[in-house]
């Protein structure tokens, strides 16, 4: 489906909204017979005009602003460890039922920088693993501050929430 600029953007934005789970640029591209950079500078234009795009690891969804049932209660957890606890930070969360929206990291230059993930489980956790091996674990924004970075965390409720920053504690990865 060759189309011009504008009618691809409408359309990407058309197939995102519709998505329920994100779509990557490789797909978008090959959908719309351009290269994975055209689509890449799409998104980015897109979103400079105010659409809700955010990227996660999987590819780019549209942000839903509205109730999220599957995790109704969200909180904050600040944590340090070095890339060998990754994995067991990871599955610690989602073995409990809670959702990793995104890690934050306070930069000394450019402030806070947020990186969306939305791991969900272990077979997510594991994708996003080897996805940071591929790149010697170099990738992490948590390597920029010494191992410090806060996950924005969603579970059922504050309860479910409360084990795991305690379940975390105890394995000294959270941050008092």
């Amino acid at each position: 489906m060759i189309l011009n600029t504008s009618d691809r953007r409408k359309k990407i934005s058309e197939v995102l909204k519709d998505a329920d789970r994100p779509v990557s640029a490789s797909s978008l591209a090959e959908q719309f017979g351009v290269s994975r950079q055209i689509i890449v500078g799409d998104i980015a234009i897109l979103r400079a005009s105010g659409e809700p795009i955010v990227s996660t690891p999987r590819g780019y969804l549209v942000e839903d602003k509205g109730n999220d049932e599957q995790h109704p209660y969200e909180g904050v957890i600040a944590v340090r460890h070095t890339a060998d606890k990754l994995a067991e930070e990871l599955y610690t969360i989602v073995d409990f039922g809670g959702t990793i929206i995104n890690v934050t990291i306070d930069h000394p230059l450019y402030g806070m920088m947020v990186g969306r993930m939305d791991v969900t489980s272990r077979y997510e956790a594991d994708r996003f693993i080897k996805k940071c091996e591929a790149f010697d674990n170099s990738s992490l924004l948590s390597r920029l501050t010494d191992g410090i970075h806060i996950h924005t965390i969603g579970t059922r409720d504050k309860e479910t929430f409360d084990l795991i920053r305690e379940v975390l504690a105890q394995k000294g990865i959270a941050l008092s």
